[in-house]
């Protein structure tokens, strides 16, 4: 499989599955939640995703926060431990909140803007989103492997944590 492409359904570098910590994460109003599973629906239908050096897969994960850091543990669809790697949520910090000015403005916009200046707000959103896709690839390479497409779809799930509805 060629690094820039989505793992396939039989790929064994994808995730298969992904938790969210109850315990550190919590739960949320149903509008939320309703987020979280469409985020982590999209993210396991077509994904690359595999620790740096490690042959096995696939994988699940079991993210939690400690702190300011997310906390990515990895494991064997069957459970066996791979990794955990902890990630500090600071970088994307300033990004996530660029993010969600933006998503308001555009929001706001498709009620009464042309369809012009919906069309630019839409473009700074995508630009601000791979922005903070970009940072994500680049904080994990040395520990995870994902492709854009991927840290696109991991970027939204990390958007949708800190959603406060």
């Amino acid at each position: 499989m060629s690094p820039g492409k989505p793992g396939p359904a039989g790929s064994k570098r994808r995730l298969v599955s992904v938790e969210l910590d109850e315990a550190s994460i919590g739960r949320s109003n149903p509008d939320i939640e309703h987020e979280r599973a469409v985020a982590i629906y999209d993210l396991l239908e077509m994904n690359t995703f595999a620790p740096v050096n490690h042959d096995g897969g696939p994988y699940a994960l079991h993210l939690s926060v400690n702190g300011n850091r997310l906390v990515f543990d990895i494991r064997l669809e069957d459970g066996t431990p791979v990794m955990a790697h902890l990630f500090s949520l600071s970088p994307l910090r300033r990004i996530v909140k660029d993010y969600y000015m933006i998503c308001d403005s555009y929001y706001q916009a498709i009620r009464t803007a042309t369809p012009d200046k919906i069309e630019a707000i839409d473009m700074g959103r995508r630009g601000i989103h791979n922005d903070g896709s970009r940072i994500l690839m680049e904080r994990l390479q040395d520990k995870v492997t994902v492709d854009m497409d991927t840290a696109r779809r991991l970027f939204t799930l990390i958007c949708v944590l800190h959603w406060k509805g």
